[in-house]
Order: structure tokens, then sequence, then C-alpha cells
């Protein structure tokens, strides 16, 4: 071969390999992540992306997190504007069936791995009607009971499982009158609902039967499981904390961290909180206790999802994204970062935390459902519903209204705009 010849080979090698070069630059996509949980920068940094990144190498990926009660107003404006990331963090039911409707999320009905996802879990980002999902169910939070391991063995306190043996308990432990029985405060209200009415309901009304029965207008906050879960409610009340009254939620937990209480009713997310302040605390869980003739059953609440810019331009790499949500792999990723959040996809993965990981086997042994006021119930500004189960709940157990007071007052503001509810 001549120098010539020679000198045209080698500049055609050096086209085609900066041709590749090329190619592989256009292939390679930067994906953007909204989201609130500024607090899990580190974790999705360090452990999700990277993990993610390793699978796809053509696929980079940037957390980029707002403050949460900033997150919704400036998400809108980004939107709008067209300069949103390309996967949007969801929180659960109306604030991001709005972003649908307004069509800046996607439907991921046709989504790899979407058949992961149960009914029940997918409806926080569906559509009322079930026929949309706009959203990658991510994780969700369980409710139930965590008690002082440590209290329990030095008063020979047994763990309960039914509503007799709860309140037994709480009686032995307050008649010892060395710790409080029942570590949690009304001031702020909304614990009343979430750790109280919404821990021990489900139970009572059936789980999804009674839920979706208040959707319908067959199920009324005064009859039946959700009046039942009132009177339940109130039985909490000798055994709370002494100035219950005055106790804010974080002087709940404070309190408990301590090791001054034996039981305190509990949403997961506390696990973590409870780790980092008091690392020495011996924490045991039960689920939500039994009552005669009833199937156990968890509020197991929708907290996060992820879902597609509409207007995004890597929509494909996206999807890749996305599709690994649904995975087993990425569950167990988050569920050891993030102790007490839950993928809600059903692949198998184990917690190491022992505490996250009991909450975690309540779903194989009981019923799950959300809270009652979540979906559709709360779309009214004044009455609302979650705001008026939080007054009662706290009522009921300050004293200020009887059960059926505050089921009535429950249903009646309900009943005022709702349309099945009516004259209900």
């Amino acid at each position: 071969m001549n120098r010539k010849m020679t000198v045209k080979m080698t500049a055609l090698v050096v086209s085609l390999s900066l041709l590749t070069v090329g190619q592989v630059q256009a292939q390679k996509a930067t994906l953007t992540i909204e989201s609130w949980r500024n607090d899990d920068l580190k974790i999705w940094n360090t452990i999700i992306i990277p993990a993610f990144t390793k699978l796809h190498p053509e696929i980079e990926v940037k957390f980029a997190p707002s403050a949460p009660t900033e997150y919704n107003a400036i998400l809108q404006t980004k939107l709008k504007g067209g300069t949103a990331g390309d996967i949007i963090a969801c929180r659960p039911f109306d604030s991001s069936l709005e972003l649908f409707k307004a069509k800046y999320l996607t439907s991921l009905n046709d989504l790899p791995g979407m058949n992961n996802f149960s009914k029940v879990a997918k409806t926080a980002w569906s559509t009322d009607d079930g026929s949309s999902t706009f959203c990658v169910p991510t994780a969700s939070v369980i409710h139930g009971f965590l008690y002082n391991k440590a209290i329990f063995s030095e008063l020979g306190v047994a763990v309960p499982k039914t509503e007799t043996q709860f309140l037994a308990a709480m009686k032995k432990i307050k008649d010892n009158g060395k710790y409080s029985a029942l570590v949690m405060g009304t001031k702020d209200q909304w614990e009343s609902a979430t750790m109280g009415f919404q821990n021990i309901g489900p139970t009572l009304w059936g789980a999804e039967k009674g839920r979706t029965g208040l959707l319908a207008g067959t199920a009324q906050y005064n009859k039946g499981g959700f009046l039942a879960a009132f009177k339940a409610l109130a039985k909490w009340q000798p055994y709370l904390v002494s100035g219950y009254q005055a106790l804010a939620y974080p002087d709940s937990q404070n309190f408990f961290a301590q090791g001054r209480g034996a039981v305190y009713p509990a949403g997961s997310w506390d696990i973590a909180t409870f780790r980092q302040m008091n690392p020495k605390l011996e924490l045991g869980a039960f689920p939500p206790y039994l009552f005669s003739g009833k199937q156990c059953t968890i509020s197991d609440h929708p907290d996060i999802g992820f879902g597609l810019n509409a207007a995004s331009p890597n929509k494909e790499a996206a999807k890749v994204f996305l599709s690994w949500l649904a995975t087993d792999q990425f569950a167990q990723l988050y569920a050891n970062a993030v102790p007490g959040f839950y993928p809600l996809a059903d692949v198998n993965y184990t917690i190491a935390d022992p505490v996250a990981q009991q909450f975690l086997s309540w779903r194989k042994t009981c019923d799950k459902t959300f809270r009652s006021s979540y979906q559709i119930l709360s779309r009214n500004t004044n009455p609302n519903n979650e705001n008026d189960l939080w007054n009662a709940s706290s009522s009921v157990l300050n004293g200020s209204m009887t059960p059926v007071e505050a089921a009535n007052f429950v249903q009646k503001n309900l009943a005022s705009w709702y349309g099945p509810q009516k004259g209900k």
C-alpha cells in the first residue's frame, strides 16, 4: 500500500471514529428530577443514582429538590415556563391529578413495570375513574405502634394483639406510675386523626370497603365502623401522657425518645427519627390491634411517586428510569436508605432495620387501605374533611366532644357539599 493510500485510509478511520463518538455523545441523555424531598439529596446522590447509572451509563441523572413548603409553587412556575425537569416527584392525590389534567404529566399506563403495582397502590396517582395512572407509585408509610421494649420487660407487659389486651396493658403501665402509658399530644390535632383514628379505624370500617363506601355514599362517618372508630379512640384518653392537651408533635417525640413513655402511636416515618434522637432506645413495634371478628388492617398510606414531564425532551430515557423504579433493585436500595418509607411495588426486598422490617411484614398478614379523607373527600376548602377529622379526633381525646358528636360533626360537614353523601 502506497503512502497516499495509507494517508487516505487513516483519514477515513479517524472520520469514522469521530462519527462514532459523536453518535455516542448524541445518545447520552441528562435527566433532571424535581422533588420536595430535599432531606433525601445525599441518598439520591450517593446510593440511588449511582446504582442506576451503573446499569445505564448512557443516562445521566441529576436530583434537584426544592424546599418542601415551596415545591408546589416552584414546580408550577417551572412547568408553565417550560423549565421543569424531566421527571416530577408526585405528591399523592389531587395536587398531582391537577398536573395531569393540565397536561403537564403524561399517562404511564403502558410503562414497563406498572403491572408490579396493585390497584390500591396506583389510586393516589390515578384519575378518579382509575383509567389513567400518571406517576409511578414509589413509596408509602405504614401506621402502627412503637413501644419501649425495656419498659415492657421491666413491668412484665406483653405485646398486645387485641383491643382488650391493649387497654389492659395501658392500665397496667399507668397503675405502676413510673412511666406514661401512651405518648401522644392533641395540641397540633393532626396526630389525633393520623396516628389515632386512621391507625385503628381501618380494621373497624373494613379497609377499602369502608373507605370506598364513603366515596359512593354507602357508608357514613356516623354509622358502622367509622362511628366505632371514634368510640375506640375515646378509650385512649385515660392513658395519655399527663398534660397531653398542650403537647405538640415534637414534644411527644422528645418525651418518647427520652424513655419516659411506653407506647407511641406511630407512622413508620418516626423510626428514623427515633434512631437519630436516641440510638440506645430499645424500639419494638406492633400493628393496629384487633377487634372481635375483624380482619387486621393497616393504613399503608401513599407518600411519593414519580411522573414524566410531558414537555421533556428526553422522554425515552426518562421512561427507562421510571421503569427502574418498579424493580426489586430500586426497592431494596430505597427501603434501606430511607427506613420507614416502603416501596409500593409488589417485588421482593428486605430491610436491615428490624423495626422497619416489622412494619413491612404486616403487609403479608393484614389487609391494606389508606387514610379515608385523602381521595376526593378533601377537595372542598370549607368545610374540609381532613381538617374536620383533625378537629373531631382531638376533641374526642380532649373530652370536648363525645364520639357520637364527633362523628355527626364530620358527617354533617361532608354531606353539606359532597353529592353522594347529601341527605345521609
